[in-house]
């Protein structure tokens, strides 16, 4: 009667462990696909073009200063989707871990099943964290929106820019740039590191250390 507990206890355990496994691919397919398909931006509504606000000769130059900003804002919105999907997915497995993993320990489940799930959630936090994530992920998509509220708010009212034509383009693209230097710097300052995976290994992950670097940033 012993064995046979026993063979249905592992036979148990190892659906469990397969189920797991399958559900955790499954639900990584929605980070892969952001990893290798590419978003293409938006069609908006009205632009300079259709503005009465513009000369010709300065609905030139916001038409060309856009057109060359394209592949920037494409960058952004695709690497903001990745980021999130991977936090998002990210976040769903480790916080039930965390409280699973205890949990397993008190309970008949096998070694490997324990190893399994903490393997998971280790690399998991490690990719995280050596990749910023969360900090690349606020960044692209900080800089996004605020192109695109800039963006908005000269093309409806551009006379708060500035007094004359010249001046509110300058202006347009000085914030322009400020916002490039923006996302630049936090791109940068967010690159994988090495030293961070380790430690993340170490360790569990600090919300306090994230939100104030991210503030930092």
């Amino acid at each position: 009667m012993t064995d046979v507990v026993s063979w249905v206890t592992s036979h148990a355990w190892g659906s469990v462990g397969i189920a797991y496994s399958v559900i955790a691919g499954a639900t990584f397919l929605p980070v892969l696909q952001a990893l290798l398909r590419t978003v293409k931006l938006n069609e908006g509504g009205a632009s300079f073009d259709d503005s009465p606000h513009f000369s010709v000769e300065a609905k030139v130059r916001l038409d060309q200063h856009f057109t060359r900003l394209k592949g920037t804002l494409a960058f952004w919105k695709n690497q903001a989707a990745k980021h999130h999907r991977f936090h998002i997915y990210t976040l769903c497995w480790t916080i039930p871990a965390s409280v699973f993993i205890p949990l397993l320990a008190q309970t008949s489940a096998p070694g490997w099943m324990i190893t399994l799930v903490s393997t998971h959630t280790a690399v998991l936090l490690a990719f995280h964290r050596g990749f910023r994530v969360e900090g690349n992920y606020r960044a692209f998509r900080h800089g996004e929106s605020e192109f695109y509220d800039l963006y908005r708010r000269f093309l409806d009212d551009p006379s708060a820019f500035g007094r004359s034509e010249d001046a509110r383009l300058r202006r347009y693209f000085s914030e322009t740039e400020s916002v490039r230097r923006y996302v630049r710097a936090a791109e940068t300052g967010n690159l994988p590191s090495l030293d961070d995976s380790r430690s993340r290994g170490r360790s569990a992950p600090d919300s306090h250390e994230t939100h104030r670097e991210d503030q930092e940033q």
